[in-house]
């Protein structure tokens, strides 16, 4: 099995409250590559049950093809989270569950020793575990809550919670305040100002710690779903930090979205000429060597490689 046959494609991972029937089919048909159904913020307390019944529903009844299909369950300490886990983990077509408000590795055992206790014999593969680096506590402490257990896959930036764990006043979900900015005075007694991101930290020490240990990295979603240039735009930037993909609230916001996590044409035969020189390279017994007047080493040559499975796995 190749790396890319391998690989769990999570560029775009449409996110769709369990109790809304008819938006669940929606997102089952969708070209979404992953769709989280949930049983948290989206799911008022009054219809947490038949959240939760509509996601196993969804799960037993519904075509959903190739997709990665996870289901967000209520955060540790909750009234409804072990109910929840002992009634989702069997089920064949269930492939992940994101544990939301994740903060202390304690909270991450018992969740998987319920997942261990429940999953049975149904299934084809363990059910794995992504997890929502939502609140300050939780950044803190993400290294070790990436290595908290072996059924881990990813992590998932929650920008909304995040942003209100650290008190920002920011009223768009994935947005810096408009008041975040740098200014500087400059000659003449005139001003200049530099807007400033306040996600450029979480989103590097969340990915950091997914690299360092192995998982997939998810950034969270433009709540600007009507406008198409910031979900573009914010979606491009976490593809160049390296994120796998980012999480989407309309089905409006997937095909954008996607394209920005899918390597280009031009991306991808950059990476071949990249990958060829190098081999040229080592057979001559060298390891530089310089494509379209840039110098290539083995660093250049692992970011070729990742290009050219991520185009490789988009194929698929």
């Amino acid at each position: 099995m190749s790396q890319a046959d391998d690989y769990r494609l999570s560029r775009t991972v449409l996110a769709v409250p369990a109790n809304r029937r008819r938006h669940v089919e929606s997102a089952a048909r969708s070209t979404a590559d992953a769709v989280f159904l949930d049983l948290e913020d989206a799911v008022p307390e009054s219809e947490k049950a038949g959240a939760l019944q509509g996601a196993v529903s969804a799960l037993q009844e519904l075509d959903w093809g190739s997709k990665t299909v996870l289901v967000r369950v209520n955060a540790h300490g909750s009234r409804t989270l072990e109910h929840e886990i002992r009634t989702l983990s069997p089920l064949p077509r269930l492939n992940s569950l994101i544990v939301p408000k994740a903060e202390r590795p304690a909270h991450i055992e018992d969740i998987t020793r319920m997942i261990g206790a429940a999953e049975g014999n149904a299934r084809r593969a363990p059910l794995t575990v992504d997890l929502l680096i939502e609140t300050a506590l939780g950044l803190v402490m993400v290294d070790s809550l990436a290595q908290s257990s072996a059924r881990i896959a990813a992590l998932h930036l929650g920008v909304g919670d995040f942003a209100g764990s650290i008190g920002a006043r920011s009223a768009e979900i994935g947005g810096s305040p408009d008041a975040y900015r740098q200014t500087v005075a400059g000659a003449a007694g005139r001003y200049f100002e530099t807007p400033l991101d306040l996600f450029a930290y979480p989103m590097m020490r969340v990915l950091v710690a997914a690299r360092a240990f192995g998982l997939r990295a998810i950034d969270g979603p433009c709540g600007a779903y009507r406008d198409a240039t910031l979900t573009r735009a914010w979606a491009e930037k976490a593809a160049a930090l390296g994120f796998d993909g980012k999480q989407v609230i309309h089905p409006s916001q997937i095909e954008v979205t996607r394209d920005a996590f899918t390597p280009s044409a031009e991306d991808l035969a950059f990476a071949t000429r990249v990958v060829e020189a190098m081999r040229q390279a080592e057979n001559e017994g060298r390891g530089a060597v310089a494509v379209d007047g840039k110098m290539i080493d083995y660093a250049n040559l692992r970011m070729a490689q990742r290009i050219l499975m991520l185009g490789a796995a988009g194929r698929h």
